[in-house]
């Protein structure tokens, strides 16, 4: 295997290589950051992640069943912000992480 730059192998190409998979998380990441704001301040810290299936559905991570349900309540306002952020979403879907405990 050839020697490359890291640098080359982390940017987004056409070939998909590595640099597509770390645009697609900062991807998620800036549609979490969105959604963050979008919330109340109090239920920010219960969303853990979010992204936007190829049919077109909001997919929203929440910390525990008790933040996924208070999440679920602001599915409107989710999105709308995924919307207004140019995502092509048309329903949520609020799901429970699993994350482990030490996380």
């Amino acid at each position: 295997m050839p020697v490359q730059k890291l640098e080359n192998l982390l940017k987004r190409n056409e070939i998909g290589e590595l640099g597509d998979i770390v645009g697609r998380a900062q991807d998620f990441a800036r549609l979490t950051e969105v959604l963050a704001e979008s919330l109340p301040d109090d239920l920010r810290e219960g969303l853990v992640a979010a992204s936007v299936t190829a049919d077109g559905q909001l997919v929203v991570f929440g910390r525990s069943p008790a933040w996924a349900a208070r999440l679920r309540y602001e599915a409107s306002a989710m999105l709308e912000a995924a919307r207004s952020s140019g995502q092509d979403a048309s329903n949520v879907r609020v799901r429970v992480s699993h994350q482990s405990a030490a996380d």
